[in-house]
């Protein structure tokens, strides 16, 4: 192509070259290429193979397509069949051996002796009756609702409707000092022995004592002398304010820090010598730990249910004398401590209900990790599975028992 161009010298002539459009056949310049899979796959290398060929027989076996931008794969690499664990939800399976199989197994070695007793589980409430002497749990039933004495009427006849079942009969059942459960108990099993939780009412006793220890300090607080504001002239009235401030102070302190003394069982010498030291000069303290040694000794074995209810007639003629003790020592006019000494007609009878306390321990623990899983159908499910637990036990300590025998 050739073009011209007009200047002041003259005329300029130049010439360039300029392609065609037309494209020549595309099989005579394009290279053989290879034939056209079939499907997308993605090579996974493993131990046979040497080479990444699609089409090769000992390939891995492909994945299917990518759905979306995501990357999310959604069929298995592998020859086997997927698992199925969590795919439908849990049957009642652990809950109709729980009826079955666990308790018949429970109920052939029945003590006759029972420990009931209901636990809190935010809405729920789970009612529980252990064997007191085996300690394995026989029943239970989870309430969405706080339980009445209708409840605890219908779950003990149906464990009396098991054992009779069965021949068998209850001698005897230690609970709290809740009310629902004495008119139950009346109805279903009859007159057999009702032993209330000597713990429970140990620990009443106790609170009550304190609570009478802490009205004497706040007494003994008031009788301090009211010292001036500022920096006190040196004088030996003022001294003799000061000194006496301090040492009531110093007193109640040491009440304060020593105030368990006054409610422990037992006493060593060092802390026989420091109980005397405190009470030296106040009666009221030395009755008030009398009044305690007195209540110990209503729960001594050695003696019976008579001799224990003649003692308690006495102390409570004593605590009469002690009106500036308070009304905080009225519980030990309480009918649960005369019920609470029934045990000691009869050997076998627990005097505790840590028993069932213990199961409840174990299932508050076992919640502690699933707190937020808090259903009617998982607390059932749950307690099916420690009872499950239960029954295995005795396979298990075998187990532990021979294999550290063969390690030895």
């Amino acid at each position: 192509m050739t073009s011209v161009a007009f200047c002041v010298i003259g005329p300029v002539f130049s010439k360039w070259f300029t392609p065609g459009t037309n494209a020549s056949h595309a099989g005579s310049i394009l290279a053989p290429i290879c034939p056209a899979w079939l499907r997308q796959a993605v090579i996974i290398p493993n131990g046979s193979s040497q080479w990444r060929c699609v089409w090769w027989s000992r390939t891995a076996c492909p994945i299917g397509l990518l759905p979306g931008t995501s990357g999310v794969i959604t069929a298995s690499s592998f020859h086997s069949r997927p698992f199925r664990t969590g795919w439908k939800p849990r049957g009642k399976k652990s809950i109709t051996q729980v009826d079955g199989p666990y308790l018949e197994d429970a109920l052939a070695s029945f003590s006759g002796y029972l420990a009931a007793d209901e636990l809190y589980d935010g809405p729920f409430c789970v009612l529980s009756i252990v064997d007191a002497h085996q300690q394995r749990r026989l029943m239970y039933e989870v309430l969405d609702h706080n339980p009445t004495r209708l409840d605890i009427l219908m779950f003990f006849a149906r464990l009396n409707d098991h054992l009779c079942a069965r021949g068998l009969a209850v001698a005897g059942i230690t609970t709290d000092a809740s009310p629902l459960y004495p008119l139950p108990i009346c109805l279903v099993f009859r007159d057999i022995l009702h032993q209330i939780c000597e713990f429970h009412i140990l620990k009443e006793l106790t609170a009550a004592v304190l609570r009478v220890l802490a009205h004497l300090r706040k007494r003994l607080a008031e009788q301090k002398p009211q010292l001036p504001r500022g920096r006190l002239r040196r004088s030996k009235k003022n001294q003799a304010l000061r000194q006496q401030a301090q040492a009531i102070q110093q007193r109640i302190s040491s009440l304060f820090e020593h105030r368990h003394l006054f409610v422990r069982h037992q006493l060593d010498n060092a802390q026989r010598a420091i109980l005397r030291r405190l009470v030296r000069s106040d009666p009221r303290l030395r009755a008030l730990r009398a009044i305690m040694n007195e209540v110990y000794r209503l729960f001594d074995r050695r003696c019976r249910t008579e001799t224990a209810l003649q003692k308690l007639t006495k102390l409570r003629q004593r605590l009469r004398r002690y009106r500036s003790l308070g009304k905080c020592l009225d519980k030990l006019n309480s009918p649960n401590l005369e019920k609470a000494l029934t045990f000691l007609d009869d050997k076998l009878l627990p005097a505790t209900s840590n028993v069932v306390e213990r199961a409840n321990r174990r299932h508050r623990k076992m919640q502690k990790a699933v707190y937020r899983v808090r259903t009617k159908t998982t607390l059932e499910n749950r307690l099916a599975l420690d009872l499950q637990r239960e029954q295995q036990a005795c396979g298990r300590k075998l187990t532990s028992e021979s294999l550290h025998k063969s390690r030895g």
